[in-house]
């Protein structure tokens, strides 16, 4: 791919060239794109990528994925930025074509760190499990072999022969004949199909899984992963290359810091919190997954592996530091009657080891809202995860209520939805209004400043949970816009 100052001279190709440049309206991404574009389309492609991506993200976080209200909002953003994303639709061929060239320029900009990669990565297969998922079935062994996945069909007497292990080892076919009999099934190796094992979803038998064709996004998304995460370390590998180009290197750079969210280290706020605030903090301050875990602290004097981590690494993000943080477990774990030489062995290495200070030296940062709600979610005795994803409405009204919400607020934030995006953001977004500066819009980007803090919609103006999703994506992509323009 070549990039030029001037205007970019269009390929011209035919109704048949077009379509097998694109057969489909999702893709693996296995070929580079070719011709050269001009620098203001590579700008407008990224930013219309980000966009997207941003918006999957969102939708993942306020919707159930898979769910109709996601798939339908979802495919509305597509069609709004003008992406691919149903087949049979007329001149697809530049909606195609817009979606295979901006994916590799965002690659350019996220293979940057493990970080960048991992949210790249879930993002773009949250993107392909949408599009697999209204892909017309006449279609979908095409799209197969065109992305080069080979899975074999049995046979309809092997099916037969099979076909009570099958219905009871596959929930989607509901346990029908006649869904059996319409349908497909693959036989695929079973290291291909650990997710569906992992969930007993699958019969397996000497070495192979019977997957019926319905469940077989889940091979096609562990596919795409693997092969998307080694282009991208790939990628990094030829990244000196291009940003040797002093025109690409600040666009690529600020597509990157600007839109996985800031990671709140605790290096800038180290030591600015004492011991004795956090009780009057947690009640002021504290986004109520945080407040939660505090209270299940302060009352049971103990908290599970899960919460201890989401709790430990909030508390560091706010500025607790590492002989803060060892002091203030150990005296509320002795409270529970436990004994000192017990935590010493036992926590206090965990605590050492999420400020950086022992094995791997990593220093881990504050856990976000995607990775709370999509990671480790919550068991019976367990306090963390995201309230709003994973407490009983009804409970959760009863503990906003004990807040001292009143229930008209209560239904304001549940139309909101989720314009914030990290816990340790609604912290310093609490901690600025109390402080008098309440005139919180977000400030305009820099290139060399990580993602800036999304404004806070005010709930009265909400009406919808998606009108405030795009209210805060269009903030979030104001800044970036100018910059690009400049």
């Amino acid at each position: 791919m070549q990039f030029s100052g001037g205007k970019r001279k269009k390929l011209r190709l035919t109704g048949d060239q077009r379509t097998a440049s694109y057969p489909h309206s999702l893709q693996f991404y296995l070929e580079p794109p070719s011709e050269s574009i001009s620098l203001i389309e590579f700008e407008s492609l990224a930013i219309d990528r980000v966009k997207l991506l941003k918006t999957v993200e969102n939708l993942g976080v306020s919707y159930v994925k898979g769910t109709e209200p996601y798939q339908s909002k979802l495919e509305n953003e597509i069609r709004k930025l003008k992406f691919s994303f149903r087949e049979n639709l007329e001149d697809e061929y530049e909606p195609r074509r817009k979606d295979h060239i901006s994916h590799f320029i965002l690659r350019l900009a996220y293979c940057q760190s493990e970080d960048l990669r991992r949210w790249f990565i879930q993002q773009e297969m949250d993107l392909l499990r949408f599009r697999f998922s209204i892909l017309p079935k006449d279609k979908i062994q095409n799209f197969l072999k065109d992305s080069h996945l080979h899975f074999e069909a049995i046979s309809d007497e092997e099916k037969s022969l099979r076909e009570p292990e099958i219905l009871a080892s596959s929930p989607s076919l509901n346990g029908s004949k006649m869904e059996l009999e319409s349908e497909s099934v693959c036989k695929i190796p079973f290291a291909d199909a650990l997710d569906l094992f992992r969930g007993r979803k699958v019969y397996l038998e000497g070495g192979f899984a019977y997957v019926p064709l319905r469940d077989i996004v889940a091979i096609v998304l562990n596919e795409f992963r693997a092969k998307l995460s080694k282009a991208l370390a790939l990628t990094a590998r030829s990244l000196p290359a291009v940003q040797s180009d002093e025109r690409l290197q600040p666009l690529l750079n600020h597509l990157s810091h600007s839109y996985t969210g800031q990671d709140y280290s605790t290096q800038k706020n180290a030591g600015k919190i004492s011991l004795d605030q956090i009780d009057s903090l947690s009640t002021k301050s504290f986004p109520p997954c945080m407040r939660q875990l505090h209270k299940a602290l302060r009352d049971n004097h103990h908290l599970r592996h899960g919460g201890r981590m989401q709790y430990g690494l909030f508390l560091k993000g706010i500025g607790l530091t590492l002989e803060q943080a060892l002091q203030f477990w150990k005296q509320e774990f002795i409270r529970g009657k436990m004994d000192p030489d017990k935590f010493d062995k036992g926590y206090s290495y965990n605590i050492r080891h999420s400020f950086g200070k022992e094995g791997k030296r990593t220093d881990y940062t504050p856990f976000s809202c995607l990775k709370i709600i999509l990671t480790n979610p919550p068991s019976q005795g367990d306090y963390h995860g995201c309230p709003f994803r994973h407490s009983d409405p009804e409970l959760l009204k009863q503990k906003l209520q004990s807040y001292k919400i009143s229930p008209g607020g209560i239904h304001q934030v549940d139309d909101c939805g989720f314009s914030l995006s990290h816990p340790n953001q609604f912290f310093f977004e609490s901690q600025r209004i109390l402080s008098g500066n309440k005139d919180i819009r977000k400030e305009s980007i820099q290139p060399e400043t990580p993602q800036p803090k999304p404004s806070v919609q005010k709930a009265k103006d909400a009406s919808s949970a998606l009108a405030c999703l795009n209210s805060s994506l269009e903030m979030d992509m104001e800044g970036l816009e100018d910059y690009f323009s400049e």
